[in-house]
């Protein structure tokens, strides 16, 4: 059985001191268990009593990513930070996720028990990417879909897998080498203190569940929520004007745009993040 998940208990427990110390949300908060057919998932929730947003992070950065942005989106909405299945962080795979549809049957379960109709899909890079999936296998409980820089879209795996090697390796230069990397490079998120904290915790985890698949032209066609999408113009993950070609193409309903940013953290600015939110209509 292929399961994701710590070399050992004593990698486990270091890696939740880590995570214990990181946590530092802006907003009172409830820590909620969802049992599901692929094990325990951990959901925080928090905010207001608006639309609820169920928020998506990026690959094994864990629903922590969102804490910077929590005070401004949760003054309008309820908010659901998930830690994704599969991923290091406080949920537990106990049952396989071989496919992009397991993953959709995962969040369908979670989404049926936070208790709302329906909910507003808020995803950053694999978060964006679980989130289109989402609305193309599982659309069920989806009002909207918001991804910022979804992966999915990769002109070559060769390039994506240099991306993520050249960033971990950025992860142990030494301080004064890390601090030159500047705000929006490519490699910004991997020099960020908490993610790059974060991250080497996790090196002892064992990743083993389907994390991300590309798109077809048949997925793509047959999404029916409400979708915005913004590209990072300088995103190493795909090329933004291929990918927006795309789309207007296969599903020109969806609403694209592209920023003059990389990929990463630096798209996800506050007030930016709110305002694509805000600003994204409803069916």
């Amino acid at each position: 059985m292929v399961i994701s998940g710590f070399a050992n208990d004593k990698a486990r427990k270091r890696y939740a001191e880590v995570y214990d110390a990181i946590l530092d949300w802006p907003l009172p908060y409830e820590d909620l268990t969802v049992e599901t057919s692929f094990g325990p998932t951990y959901v925080r929730r928090s905010g207001g009593d608006g639309e609820p947003l169920v928020l998506l992070h990026g690959f094994t950065v864990t629903s922590l990513m969102w804490q910077r942005y929590a005070a401004e989106l949760g003054r309008d909405h309820v908010l659901y930070a998930v830690d994704s299945m599969g991923e290091p962080g406080r949920s537990v795979q106990t049952a396989p996720m071989p496919d992009a549809r397991a993953n959709a049957d995962w969040l369908a379960e979670v989404l049926d028990s936070v208790g709302h109709d329906k909910v507003h899909l808020v995803g950053l890079s694999r978060g964006g990417w679980l989130a289109l999936n989402q609305a193309i296998h599982r659309p069920e409980r989806v009002s909207r879909v918001t991804a910022f820089d979804p992966a999915g879209f990769f002109r070559s795996w060769l390039r994506v897998y240099g991306y993520l090697w050249t960033g971990l390796l950025t992860m142990f230069l030494p301080g004064f080498l890390r601090r030159r990397i500047k705000a929006d490079s490519k490699y910004s998120g991997f020099v960020d203190p908490a993610i790059r904290r974060l991250m080497i915790a996790q090196l002892p985890f064992r990743m083993k569940a389907f994390m991300i698949g590309d798109f077809t032209d048949e997925g793509l066609r047959g999404i029916s929520v409400p979708t915005r999408i913004i590209l990072a113009g300088r995103s190493p993950l795909h090329d933004a004007r291929e990918v927006q070609a795309r789309l207007a193409r296969l599903a020109p309903g969806v609403e694209t745009e592209i920023v003059d940013t990389s990929h990463g953290l630096d798209l996800v600015e506050p007030t930016f993040l709110r305002d694509r939110i805000m600003g994204h209509p409803r069916s």
